[in-house]
C-alpha cells in the first residue's frame, strides 16, 4: 500500500512564523537526509492529523509530493499540543535507495483465544513488547509483523527469535544478542512471579 502525503515549501521561519503557521491550521516540518540539504516544511494540518491516527502512517515508506516532486520518505518524530488535539511540528527522514533503514515496526498478536495456558489453564497473556525495531531495505520494510500465541500454554513466553521475520528484514536487538521476551502467558496463580521468572529468561518459549 502508498501512502501519499502533500507537503509545501516553508519559506517563513521562527517561532512567530510557526505561530501564525499554526493559527492558519498548518503544521511546520522538516525534511531531511537523503544526502540532500535538510528542507522546512509545512503541511495542512487536519489531513496530518488524520492520517497519524492510522498506523501504517507510522511504519511505512511515505510518499511525500513536495512543489510536484514525488520522494520517499519516512516518519521520524512529531510532537503534539500538550492539551489541544493539535499536532505542532513533524520531521521526516529521505529514504535512499539501496541502502537500509531502521525502523520501529508494530507487533500484531494473534491466536490469544487459542492458547492452551487460556482456553485450558486460566492463564492470561501479557504483551511485553508492541513494536519492533527492525533494519531492512526500503522496499522489504512491513507494515507490521505477526505474533502467534495459540501455542503458549501457562508460564510459556514468546522471544524475539521465535519471531518469523519476513526474508531481509532483521531484528536489530536480537542481532546484538538480546533475545527478549515478547509475550507471555501468566499462569493464574502466583502470575506475577511467573512474569518475573520469564523476563529473566527462566520461562520456556514456544518453541519449546
Amino acid at each position: 500500500m502508498t501512502i501519499e502525503f502533500i507537503a509545501f515549501n516553508r519559506t517563513m521561519q521562527g517561532t512567530g512564523a510557526s505561530r501564525r503557521l499554526r493559527r492558519a491550521n498548518k503544521v511546520p516540518g522538516i525534511v531531511y537526509g537523503g544526502h540532500k540539504d535538510a528542507v522546512a516544511i509545512e503541511l495542512d494540518h487536519n489531513a496530518l492529523y488524520y492520517a497519524l491516527q492510522e498506523e501504517s502512517f507510522h511504519a511505512s515508506v511515505l510518499t511525500m509530493s513536495l512543489d510536484g516532486k514525488k520522494e520517499p520518505v519516512l516518519l521520524r518524530d512529531y510532537q503534539m499540543h500538550p492539551f489541544r488535539q493539535q499536532v505542532m511540528h513533524i520531521d521526516f527522514q529521505r529514504v535512499a535507495a539501496g541502502e537500509k533503514i531502521h525502523m520501529k515496526v508494530p507487533l500484531h498478536f494473534t491466536g490469544e483465544e487459542l492458547a492452551p495456558g487460556i482456553k485450558l489453564q486460566g492463564g492470561k497473556i501479557s504483551h511485553v513488547v508492541l513494536e519492533l525495531d527492525v533494519s531492512c531495505l526500503p522496499e522489504k520494510l512491513p507494515e507490521f509483523i505477526s505474533v502467534d500465541l495459540s501455542g503458549l500454554s501457562a508460564g510459556q513466553s514468546v522471544h524475539l527469535a521465535d519471531l518469523k521475520l519476513p526474508d531481509g528484514v532483521e531484528s536489530t536487538a536480537l542481532r546484538h544478542g538480546d533475545n527478549a521476551v515478547v509475550a507471555l502467558c501468566m499462569s493464574p496463580r502466583g502470575g506475577a512471579a511467573d512474569e518475573g521468572e520469564a523476563a529473566a529468561g527462566g520461562g520456556e518459549t514456544a518453541a519449546e
